[in-house]
């Protein structure tokens, strides 16, 4: 998890617009720090390994643009997630791809992973919960799945709400609904 200092921790001079090389070192850092988080959110709304990658590089270059034209440097790192969000869409729609199709490959992963602790009835046990599991998160409408995937990459509600250009009330009851929804299929 990224602290959000790092995230507003830029150089004063980035307001100004000839401060390139400052910008170039400003997206270096927020690259190196946020790379990955943005990488497994954009996988998780359904894009091949390759898509998301590449919606991360433009993600970023987005952001070197935003930063040399002086525009606001508020949650960039709300801004940054938002901006891949929408180019994943935009991927996904382009390609008319299903989305969560890297979810289900997450199940098959895991279950690939053989785990020497567990004995065969927990395995089969654990393997059960987690289908049960992918299933609710499946079965969320796109927005409750945003959020909750922004939740897990350590935004806060604020964030995923910019992000997502949604109410703090909206992130704040589809998150709730999202884990309530999660907790029932645990139960179960």
């Amino acid at each position: 998890m990224v602290p959000a200092e790092l995230a507003l921790a830029l150089p004063r001079s980035l307001e100004r617009q000839d401060a390139g090389s400052e910008a170039e070192r400003a997206v270096t850092q927020l690259f190196g720090a946020l790379r990955d988080p943005v990488l497994r959110y954009v996988t998780a709304l359904g894009l091949r390994s390759e898509e998301a990658e590449e919606i991360v590089q433009e993600t970023f270059i987005a952001l070197l643009r935003h930063l040399r034209l002086g525009r606001p440097q508020t949650n960039l790192r709300g801004w940054i997630f938002r901006v891949a969000h929408n180019l994943a869409l935009k991927r996904r729609q382009r390609s008319g791809r299903a989305p969560l199709r890297s979810l289900e490959g997450l199940a098959l992963e895991g279950e690939a992973r053989p785990d020497p602790a567990p004995n065969p009835e927990e395995q089969l046990a654990g393997g059960q919960r987690r289908r049960r599991l992918l299933a609710v998160v499946r079965a969320l409408p796109e927005r409750d799945r945003g959020c909750l995937f922004m939740r897990a990459e350590g935004l806060g509600y604020r964030e995923i709400a910019a992000a997502l250009g949604i109410s703090l009330g909206a992130v704040c009851l589809s998150v709730k609904r999202s884990l309530d929804r999660l907790a029932r299929a645990e139960g179960a």
